[in-house]
């Protein structure tokens, strides 16, 4: 069954990846593999946890106090001592272990999605009032190479306060109101993927997955943004000046009708919408900082005051306005689907690190690389492949943070350590190598219909090429820094 899981895994990953041709949403792929293998975890517990491969379960095992807490909250006390003699028993407590791992995995799993939720909704709430606009409206320049800078510029720093996926869905949006031509849409569309993902990498809301790493304490506001941020800019940077000396000439802008030029909303509603969304958004690492509670809660609060405004606001409008602009309304247009895939695939990620397949991994790469950069570089180019959130999702089940002090190898993995800052750049950015392989990417190939092969022929050496430029960056920095 240890085996059988791993199977399970690859075949809910080829469902995602295949999402397309198959005409299977992938988060409906991920909750059945998160589901399943839990399931498949739970009713062959005992026989799972025999191997010794699960770190919390032999660790459980060592523990005598941990042992007893759980054997006799099943138990009770008279059956503590034959609890390895008698194999009902056994079976009855891991699965009770199970459980409870299912439970501290499932606490984990809410911060992030709860985060994710009131950010998409805040987001969303700020759009609806057409507070974008304010950035928007000031684009005036047709020429291609002057448009491109512009634009890949204001991707990378909008990414880095809102988050990759929805600065790519609103430069989609807006690349629509500038660009005529498909093809053309299509290249820049692209460019801002590399973009939104370089900007999201090195900053502590702007990519899923350095969220993880900042949630889950890997790492912290300043340190991430310090260390991460230069090779970052190496990433956008590298295909831009690549491609400035091949592209020419000058865009051709869309002839928009009624419906795209009317205004909805006041100046003041869309000023006011703007700066709270932005101003909630940039809330959250302070209130993490001040009151050490987890940053759901701050992202949580903001939405509130946001929620609140605009109930305000609009109380004395027609129904039907304040159904599409109050916080109520705007929850019918939030991506549901995209919360209910973190879920599936976390989960699923989630039941191999209780099982110990991630364990044996990282000590596959522990004997065979022992390198942090090499190991990291890796990851991020399985990213372009397969998804990077349970990549990053599994490292950080493979690895635990180090205490301070530690030396050696495992020097690398204490709180801010190169191993999760390398992680957070490259999980971030190698996505962007293949279309598939980022949140950003899937949302501008589904907008613009952007074809798989075209976008490899065309972008996947500049994101190489990208990817590998920024990783040197950050190598040369911890050389000059002595780290």
């Amino acid at each position: 069954m240890f085996i059988l899981m791993v199977v399970i895994f690859i075949l809910g990953y080829t469902m995602i990846a295949l999402e397309h041709p198959i005409k299977v949403d992938k988060a409906a792929s991920a909750l059945l593999t998160g589901t399943i293998l839990w399931a498949l975890y739970a009713l062959n517990s005992a026989s799972i946890l025999e191997l010794g491969l699960s770190p919390a379960w032999e660790e459980i095992k060592a523990i005598g106090h941990d042992v007893g807490t759980i054997i006799k909250s099943s138990v009770g006390e008279a059956h503590y001592n034959k609890i390895w003699e008698d194999d009902v028993e056994i079976s009855h407590n891991v699965l009770h272990f199970v459980k409870h791992d299912l439970a501290h995995h499932l606490v984990e799993i809410a911060e992030i999605l709860f985060f994710l939720l009131g950010a998409m909704t805040i987001v969303e709430t700020v759009d609806q009032h057409q507070g974008f606009k304010l950035i928007t409206d000031k684009i005036k320049t047709s020429n291609k190479v002057k448009l491109l800078w512009i634009l890949s510029v204001l991707t990378f720093f909008m990414s880095a306060t809102l988050d990759n996926l929805t600065t790519t869905i609103v430069m989609v949006a807006l690349l629509r109101k500038l660009i005529d031509d498909q093809k053309t849409r299509w290249f820049f569309a692209s460019m801002v993927v590399l973009a939104a993902n370089a900007g999201g990498a090195w900053s502590p809301i702007g990519d899923v997955t350095t969220i993880m790493l900042w949630i889950g304490g890997q790492v912290t506001t300043v340190n991430i943004i310090t260390y991460v941020f230069l090779p970052s800019v190496a990433t956008m940077l590298v295909p831009l000046a690549i491609v400035s000396f091949t592209v020419k000439g000058t865009i051709t802008r869309p002839q928009l009708d009624a419906n795209e030029t009317k205004e909805f909303t006041t100046a003041f509603e869309r000023k006011l919408l703007f700066f709270m969304g932005v101003g909630a958004l940039l809330f959250v690492p302070v209130f993490k900082t001040v009151t050490h509670l987890p940053p759901y809660l701050g992202m949580l609060f903001g939405l509130g005051v946001i929620w609140a405004t605009t109930e305000v606001i609009h109380r004395h409008k027609p129904l039907e306005d304040r159904r599409k602009l109050t916080v109520i309304g705007v929850l019918r247009k939030v991506d549901v689907p995209t919360i209910f895939f973190f879920l599936g695939i976390l989960l699923a990620v989630a039941s191999l690190q209780s099982a110990g397949h991630l364990a044996v991994m990282a000590n596959y790469l522990d004997e065979h690389l022992h390198n942090i950069y090499a190991i990291n570089l890796i990851i991020g180019l399985l990213s372009a492949i397969v998804d990077n959130v349970p990549l990053v999702a599994g490292s950080m089940g493979m690895y635990d943070v180090a205490d301070p002090g530690t030396v050696g190898y495992f020097a690398d993995f204490v709180v801010d350590g190169k191993f999760w800052q390398f992680l957070a750049y490259c999980a971030g950015t190698g996505g962007s190598i293949l279309i598939i392989g980022s949140a950003a990417g899937v949302a501008a190939m589904g907008l613009e219909k952007i074809d798989f092969i075209w976008y490899m022929k065309r972008i996947s050496v500049l994101a190489f090429m990208g990817y590998i430029a920024g990783a040197a960056v950050y190598y040369v920095q911890m050389m000059i820094l002595g780290m």
